[in-house]
């Protein structure tokens, strides 16, 4: 049977077996090395008022979140898109 992808989706390499982890989004249960993971900067502030702040030089504290999902939740909320079979093998940082 003929393989969609030479890495079957995953980054795992050589290693053997690899730990799970839970999706942020729909609670699926991914190995690691197949999951997405996205870090971003949550504040708790909102952004208009915390535009207002820093103009009266407050200082807004942000915080780095990491979220991990399965590749259902990643290909929803837009986090990678599909590709075409010939633009599979280009990695999307390369651009």
């Amino acid at each position: 049977m003929p393989k969609k992808r030479e890495n079957r989706g995953r980054r795992k390499g050589d290693k053997g077996h690899v730990g799970y982890i839970t999706c942020d989004n729909c609670g699926a249960r991914v190995p690691e090395d197949k999951a997405i993971c996205v870090t971003r900067m949550y504040t708790p502030v909102e952004p208009a008022l915390a535009a207002e702040l820093e103009k009266k030089g407050a200082i807004i504290p942000r915080y780095p979140v990491r979220k991990c999902y399965c590749i259902n939740c990643a290909i929803h909320f837009g986090i990678v898109k599909i590709r075409a079979e010939n633009e599979r093998k280009i990695h999307p940082t390369t651009f």
